[in-house]
């Protein structure tokens, strides 16, 4: 469980997050959906510990993992190299190091496991980012923008990636794109200007795209 108790955070005189609170059960996919500038990437940041909240309390598992928006890289390494290179930043190196060809599998990279990562395509470098931020076999994966600038066949793939990882953890992914919260999403949490306007379950949204509209205009 997930538990997000009166969060509130402000850059200089900018408030951007107001009084925030969730409780998100364990094997839920909740979607982040708002304009930009709404909160979401502040949020994610609290959550994983990089930023501290000005008040209010965050309680969250204590394996974490996190695919940022820009997905940074070793472009030099082998996809291969890279993976086990991380893993052994991990507290139990020699276990990490021995599941990194289980998860090339998982996220579909055995094919391009001996190249160079700089000569992957983005869908695989998002895959890639992916098989890191899943070293450790997190309890909650949190995914900023995780489909950002990948072509249809690519979304396609990742979004199915995405979708079968929250089978047996908690995932909270950040977008702008309606569409990916409704193919992958349990919950979506809508936030405009650090406000919660919105947070329903998938299943009882007949019109997405409305309640969009209706949660952050006016």
């Amino acid at each position: 469980m997930i538990k997000i108790e009166h969060i509130n955070k402000s850059f200089g005189k900018q408030q951007v997050l107001k009084d925030i609170c969730l409780e998100i059960p364990a094997g839920q996919v909740v979607g982040l959906l708002g304009p930009n500038g709404a909160g979401k990437s502040t949020l994610m940041k609290i959550l994983i510990g990089l930023w501290k909240a000005d008040s209010g309390q965050v309680s969250v598992p204590a394996r974490i993992g996190y695919l940022p928006e820009n997905n940074p890289l070793y472009e030099e390494m082998y996809v291969t190299e890279y993976l086990c290179f991380m893993a052994k930043l991990t507290a139990n190196s020699q276990q990490q190091t021995a599941s990194v060809d289980t998860l090339i599998d998982k996220v579909g990279l055995t094919p391009e496991r001996h190249k160079h990562i700089r000569e992957l395509s983005k869908g695989y470098r998002q895959r890639v980012g992916l098989a890191q931020a899943l070293l450790g076999d997190p309890q909650l994966l949190i995914l900023d923008e995780p489909t950002t600038g990948l072509d249809p066949n690519q979304l396609v793939e990742i979004r199915a990636l995405i979708r079968s990882l929250g089978k047996d953890r908690t995932v909270i992914l950040s977008t702008h794109i309606m569409q990916e919260v409704r193919e992958m999403c349990d919950r979506v949490v809508i936030l405009d200007h650090g406000n919660i306007k919105a947070d329903r379950p998938i299943n009882e949204i007949k019109d997405l795209e409305q309640l969009f509209i209706d949660s952050t205009h006016g």
